[in-house]
């Protein structure tokens, strides 16, 4: 567990780092770094350099965009000090971080800036980067998640990736990828870009890709208010619905359990693993998906949705000794697809909340799917894995489902099912486009088409071990014994190993920009900053801006 323990619950009364403002159908939001106010001590975030602290304020803003302002149509992301739009990771902080802290921070700027990327690609809201003075590395990272990138053309300004001259390291939030595959930058340019520390600036900043248009800084609040309206005027977002607010989030926490309204954690510190509680809805869906928005954020999917997101960021960044999860669930399968084909009715009738909870949805999926601890299901009489609840058995390694009931302990019971529905062949799709169905049978079209055939339907334990929908199915002799054994051999594992084991697997089939980040950047970054080249006592991270010059390995490997 970490020293200080970092809550990730936090809203706009409480920014240190950004301002936001509304202007119609336009958002600004504003970079403005309190240099004092670091999540950890022994740093200044000058520069406006930023730390996780700086970013959880930035996924916070981003989410009520899209949940508390359906009205918004285009947001300008921009700088509030002079000459310099973002300067990126704060140095020190990295480099007196240790290793884990390093990775888990740049995974949640990934999903930080990719959740950027699927409001201008699913929810009609356009993300411009006004880049009014010089960004590098995660700043131009951070312009590079946006659909439109302004520089200012100053003659001083510019756009760079300095990692790799300056600190021996990659750009950890995407940014070799989104140059390549999103921007389309030559190989050849890429390459002289990514190693020329000053960057590049005005028309051949253009001219390479870099960004979409240069603006001599007498017309630059012209044109970026022009642009600005462009984007909006694209947009399909509805001009007058009223938003959702986003309440504080109901949460208890002590060194044994974490409590929410549908979501508990039981953490066993000497098992080293987390069994995790999702309750089902208590009742039935609204009659329609408007009575749905009248809730608030307290309709269940929505709810839920938000519990399992918190849940998911706290053990990741606090608890990075409980290595093995164990996911429940308990309530009404019939409730739990009630509220599904509520949210699938509404989506199709493009109605933009019912869009925006199935896309928040999808985002925590994906956070569970990139997260590096093993997932186990474990299925039995009362569960309700069913619909978008299954989709944590199918994000599992291994799922358990009781064949029959626990004779000793209650005969009559209903034995445990798991149900398909078609919010699993639809829009929660993984990292690499594919459903987790899909995933699941990559390569296996017969059996994808006779599992997607029984939706609808209560499949028992056996029938579902027969369609491979589950692991294994134990009966109640075996039962507590088989779970068991799979989490003590999970804890006896190399967690290094199981991280590389589970990421290779859980992402089958098409490569996408998103599993370049999170697979093939991520895992040579982890590399990287292990490596004495880098972090060492002589490396380039801990020696940059003391004057000495690094003292590299010079071997390659």
């Amino acid at each position: 567990m970490t020293e200080q323990r970092v809550e990730f619950r936090v809203s706009p009364d409480r920014y240190k780092h950004w301002r936001v403002s509304y202007d119609g159908p336009v958002a600004t939001l504003v970079m403005d770094v309190d240099e004092q106010g670091g999540l950890m001590p022994g740093y200044e975030l000058k520069l406006n350099s930023y730390d996780l602290g700086v970013d959880i304020e930035l996924y916070d803003a981003v989410q009520r965009l899209r949940f508390e302002h359906p009205g918004v149509r285009a947001v300008v992301i921009t700088s509030g000090k002079p000459k310099i739009f973002c300067a990126g990771a704060n140095i020190r902080m990295l480099a007196a971080s240790p290793h884990g802290w390093k990775v888990n921070f740049c995974k949640f700027t990934n999903e930080t800036r990719n959740g950027i990327e699927d409001a201008t690609a699913n929810s009609g809201q356009a993300y411009l980067a006004a880049v009014n003075g010089t960004a590098s590395g995660g700043g131009y990272e951070l312009a590079l998640a946006c659909e439109y990138i302004m520089l200012i053309d100053d003659r001083s300004s510019a756009v760079s990736l300095p990692e790799l001259p300056l600190l021996g390291v990659l750009p950890g939030t995407g940014g070799l990828t989104r140059v390549s595959d999103k921007r389309h930058v030559r190989r050849d340019l890429a390459d002289y870009f990514s190693t020329k520390a000053e960057g590049v600036g005005g028309k051949k900043a253009v001219q390479w890709r870099l960004v979409d248009e240069a603006v001599p800084r007498p017309r630059w609040d012209e044109t970026v208010a022009e642009r600005a309206a462009e984007l909006a005027a694209r947009s399909s977002r509805p001009r007058d619905a009223a938003g959702v607010a986003l309440t504080p989030l109901g949460k208890t926490r002590d060194d044994g359990t974490i409590r929410y309204g549908h979501v508990e954690a039981r953490l066993d510190r000497d098992a080293g693993s987390v069994d995790i509680s999702v309750q089902g809805p208590q009742a039935g869906p609204p009659p329609g998906i408007g009575a749905a928005r009248d809730q608030g954020d307290t309709f269940w999917p929505l709810a839920v949705t938000r519990e399992l997101d918190d849940l998911i960021l706290d053990l990741r960044t606090n608890e990075p000794e409980l290595g093995t999860w164990v996911f429940r669930t308990e309530g009404d399968p019939a409730r739990v697809l009630a509220y599904d084909e509520l949210l699938l009715a509404g989506a199709g009738q493009d109605d933009w909340f019912a869009n925006e909870v199935l896309h928040y949805l999808k985002r925590t999926l994906r956070r569970l799917d990139v997260t590096s601890r093993s997932l186990i299901a474990v299925i039995e009489p009362g569960s309700c894995f069913a619909g978008s609840l299954f989709e944590l058995a199918l994000a599992a390694d291994r799922s358990f489902q009781l064949a029959g009931v626990f004779e000793d302990e209650d005969p009559d019971a209903e034995p445990a099912t798991i149900i398909l529905g078609d919010i699993n062949t639809g829009p929660l799709t993984m990292s690499n486009g594919l459903t987790r169905l899909q995933a699941r049978f990559w390569g296996d079209e017969a059996g994808y088409e006779a599992a997607a055939k029984r939706r609808g339907t209560p499949l028992e334990a056996e029938d579902a071990a027969d369609l491979g929908l589950v692991t294994f199915a134990p009966d109640d002799i075996d039962w507590d014994e088989e779970i068991r054994i799979a989490t003590e051999e999970r804890a006896s594992f190399s967690p290094d190993a199981l991280t590389g084991l589970e990421a290779n697997y859980r992402f089958a089939g098409p490569e996408t920009m998103e599993t370049k980040i999170f697979g093939r950047l991520s895992a040579w970054q982890n590399w990287i900053f292990n490596r004495p080249n880098a972090a060492g006592p002589d490396g380039a991270l801990r020696r940059f801006g003391t004057g000495q010059r690094a003292v590299f390995d010079r071997k390659r490997v």
